[in-house]
Parts: structure tokens; sequence; C-alpha cells
């Protein structure tokens, strides 16, 4: 099943030359894959009932055609695989003349929002979704993982705030590009946009928690590493090219 919806670029989703920015992006695909679950009953308005949660583990996201402001575009979205607690989702985005601006793909784990377990993906849950079985963007089953780099360039610390927590207490996940982007050197953030988008989450980040964000470029690649202060718990790793 492809689950489709528009959206409308707005005014805060565009940064220089009138252009759809990456955060922008990520967060009209959550919403979609969101809109997705709410319409075969395991989304956010029935979580109390269902005591189950979808947690995003991985984003992986190309940009080929960056859209502008005011543009309506048609975001084509659905399940590709299921397994055990875990989903991988497709996304397609397109303009108004239908050319393909973003292909992405992403990974998300099923949790019971009781006791915080990992929960699997019953049959009758499964079945619902009508999983497009090899309809792929990047012809690959799972997601790479990334690692993390030998050697860093900069680092900067950051206490979590209020606004950055989201609905189940943790950092939203489109926070974390935010971190990514204040950790850059300035002349690798002047280069912005990266129309390559890789971020793998690790452990999830809380309120009043302090991280330590680090830096480093490798194979014209730039990599930031957000970790716990004491460097000893590895909370995600964000690539952009």
């Amino acid at each position: 099943m492809i689950y489709k919806e528009n959206v409308k670029i707005g005014l805060k989703d565009v940064w220089k030359g009138n252009q759809v920015s990456n955060k922008a992006v990520l967060e009209y695909l959550e919403n979609v894959a969101a809109y997705h679950s709410d319409s075969v009953g395991y989304g956010i308005n029935t979580s109390d009932e269902t005591h189950l949660t979808w947690l995003l583990l991985d984003w992986k996201v190309k940009i080929i055609k960056r859209p502008e402001y005011g543009q309506i575009l048609d975001i084509h979205t659905w399940s590709r695989y299921i397994i055990k607690c875990y989903a991988y989702r497709d996304f397609e985005v397109y303009d108004e003349k239908n050319n393909l601006c973003v292909i992405a793909s992403s990974k998300w784990i099923l949790v019971n929002n009781q006791t915080g377990k990992l929960a699997k993906v019953e049959q009758e849950m499964g079945d619902l979704y009508q999983s497009e079985i090899g309809k792929t963007v990047f012809n690959e089953q799972d997601i790479e993982k990334l690692k993390e780099p030998k050697n860093y360039k900069n680092s900067i610390i950051y206490e979590v705030k209020r606004k950055d927590i989201d609905i189940v207490g943790h950092m939203h996940n489109l926070y974390y590009l935010d971190l990514a982007y204040e950790t850059l050197p300035e002349e690798v953030y002047k280069k912005r946009p990266f129309d390559n988008i890789r971020i793998m989450y690790k452990k999830e980040i809380k309120l009043g928690d302090t991280v330590i964000c680090k830096y480093a470029e490798e194979e014209g690649k730039n990599i930031v590493v957000i970790k716990s202060e004491d460097e000893k718990v590895l909370h995600a790793i964000i690539e952009l090219s």
C-alpha cells in the first residue's frame, strides 16, 4: 500500500534562495509516516489503547531536486519490509510537475510505551500496512551502519532544554540535525544545503542531559557524533554530504 499526502512549503521551511531546508524535508517525511500509521490504527491517537509506539532508528535521504517556497509536494510512503520488531519505510517526494525531488529510506522499531521494551509486530498489525515487498528507493534491504571516525577536528557541548523534548520524553528526531549543524565549522556550515543525509539514532537523549557533539571530515563527508558528556554513551551519528 502506498500512502500519499500533499504538503505546501511554508515560510519557516526555507532558507536562502527560498529553497526547502533539510530539516523541513525530514519533518514532512516524519509526519506522513505518522499519518500512515494513524490510518491503520497504530498512530499517536491510539497509542494509549495499543500501548505501542514506533521509534525512529535510521534516516537515509537524498535530495535530487530542491523544491522552493509555496510549492505543493506530493509525498508517497510505504512499508517496505517488516520483521520481528523492525519496520523499513521508504519515501518519494514529487513536485507539482511530477518531478521526483527526494527519495528516502528509514528504519523503525516498535516499543511498548508502558514497559519500554521492544514489541513484536504481530501478523494482524503487519497485514494492515500492506507492505510493498521489493519496492525500494536505494536498492538495498537494510540501511548500512555508520561508524565513528577515528579523528575529530572540533566539538561543542550542549545541555538539552525543554524545547528539545517530544511527546515521548526524548529529544525530538529533528533536533539531532540542528545539533549537527551547530557543530559544523563555519566554513563547512556555509556549504549548505547538503543533498545527502544520514542519521543513525542509537540511544535517546533526555531533558537535562549534557551531550558532546564532535565533528570530523572523512572522504568528503561531514560527520557529527553525539555522545554523553563522559563519552561513554553513543547517542547518534549524522553524516552530511
